[in-house]
């Protein structure tokens, strides 16, 4: 297993839409195991392998204190209810959060790491907003395209939030990058 370098916006790979996985293989499942062990190593909780520069619709999810999982061409089958989430960040935008609109409720049809089917449902929790944010990745969007007023990002210095009143707000270099590759 291999920890590979995240991708950070900006980079095209990021933008284009992912490929289906043909066949669920060897190959797959070596690219599951560096794309668990990177999402470690970076400390977050899901990546899509656009993040690591491979155009493949493949996910993995690691919830906190649950085992990690793979989902390969995962397809978000029914989505209800809106709710606000305060604080949306992504490995590949490191350093900044933002507000945005998320599913209540997600259901993801998907292939395991032995290509059988599977269907995840999640409701109002990490799990549901993780769904939808990697499922957005394989189609190459990224959670700052559904930032309303991206001069509003919230910018992590350290272990906090920079206080509003600082000079040092989100900077325009990341809304400006935030709107790169838009349609």
């Amino acid at each position: 297993m291999t920890v590979r370098p995240i991708r950070y916006l900006g980079d095209p790979v990021l933008r284009r839409p992912a490929k289906a996985v043909v066949e669920v293989n060897d190959a797959i499942r070596l690219l599951i195991a560096d794309m668990i062990e990177s999402m470690h190593a970076a400390q977050g909780v899901g990546l899509a392998a656009p993040q690591i520069g491979v155009g493949l619709q493949v996910v993995v999810l690691g919830m906190p204190e649950e085992e990690p999982f793979a989902l390969i061409n995962p397809r978000v089958t029914s989505h209800s209810g809106s709710r606000m989430m305060d604080a949306e960040g992504c490995l590949s935008v490191p350093g900044y959060r933002g507000s945005l609109n998320r599913s209540v409720k997600v259901t993801v049809q998907a292939l395991d790491e032995h290509g059988e089917p599977v269907e995840i449902v999640a409701e109002d929790d990490l799990l549901a907003e993780a769904l939808e944010h990697e499922v957005d990745h394989l189609n190459g969007i990224l959670y700052v395209d559904h930032v309303a007023d991206l001069g509003k990002l919230q910018k992590l210095r350290g272990t906090g939030w920079v206080d509003e009143d600082s000079p040092d707000e989100p900077s325009t270099a990341a809304a400006n990058a935030g709107a790169e590759g838009r349609s």
